[in-house]
């Protein structure tokens, strides 16, 4: 087990990003949650999480619309007074809109598609990220510890980007999501490059069909049920559909060591190594 770290994820109320909080939370970690739905993310917060908390003031949150620069300044400062007097160790940029297809359920050819559809998954997917990272430089950087520090000294900071499977792989009218995600595949490595020499670690987590229908308020309150067929647990060479908690092991692997950098990470259960060619 490492030393505990300071983790801020964005989207972190529901889905991928409630099962990363919960897993770094019970491992030790400190943890920072934004979104921005208030009623998920206080629900996750105040309910949801803190019986996996160790130990007082584990877990802080914070409302933010990644869209609106001056909402993610905010934010961060916030995260800084919550972790203060330490610096930020992680950050996970988890956040998105999970929906991969067009809203309007037209394609792209369709002479009344809706382009502002094109905007919002790049806002959301790719400049949030960025404009998080870039804000984020002054609490990462580790170019500037001395041997005083200790332990602390010889650790980096780590950004870990969310992107998808569907970087590399696409269905039917997925194009700004299939945009957004390869092009923080993109981001990533070139990140990487920019900030190493602030010994800031960048990498890309790619995940592929993770069921997280269980990840949200009202299956708590109302129960949930595995949904999943047969079929959908053989196609994976794993058995089965992956869970928010395969991210999570795979997210705290790579937060772990400064060696792996700028690096994409499939988790998919080994479903992109398999023929799909029809029989």
């Amino acid at each position: 087990m490492s030393l505990s770290k300071n983790i801020l994820i964005t989207g972190g109320a529901r889905g991928i990003g409630r099962g990363l909080a919960r897993h770094l939370l019970s491992s030790g970690h400190r943890v920072f949650l934004l979104d921005n739905n208030a009623s998920e993310l206080h629900h996750t917060a105040t309910v949801h999480l803190p019986p996996f908390a160790s130990r007082p003031n584990q877990l802080s949150h914070s409302l933010c619309d990644l869209r609106n620069p001056s909402d993610i300044a905010a934010a961060i400062a916030e995260a800084k007074r919550f972790f203060a007097p330490e610096k930020l160790d992680v950050l996970i940029n988890n956040a998105g809109i999970s929906n991969p297809f067009w809203s309007d359920g037209k394609d792209m050819a369709d002479p009344s598609f809706d382009v502002t559809q094109w905007d919002d998954f790049l806002s959301t997917n790719l400049t949030a990220p960025f404009l998080m990272s870039r804000g984020c430089i002054p609490l990462l950087r580790r170019d500037q510890e001395s041997p005083e520090d200790g332990d602390r000294a010889e650790r980096w900071g780590s950004i870990v980007n969310i992107s998808s499977s569907r970087a590399h792989q696409s269905e039917p009218n997925t194009e700004g999501y299939a945009a957004a995600k390869s092009g923080l595949v993109g981001l990533t490595h070139s990140m990487a490059v920019s900030l190493s020499k602030y010994r800031v670690t960048v990498n890309a987590i790619l995940p592929g069909w993770i069921d997280v229908s269980m990840e949200n308020r009202k299956a708590d309150e109302e129960g949930w049920r595995d949904e999943t067929s047969v079929e959908h647990r053989e196609w994976h060479l794993s058995g089965r559909v992956g869970r928010a908690e395969d991210v999570a092991r795979t997210v705290e692997w790579v937060m772990a060591t400064s060696f792996v950098n700028g690096q994409e990470v499939l988790v998919d259960g080994g479903v992109g190594r398999k023929m799909m060619y029809p029989e």
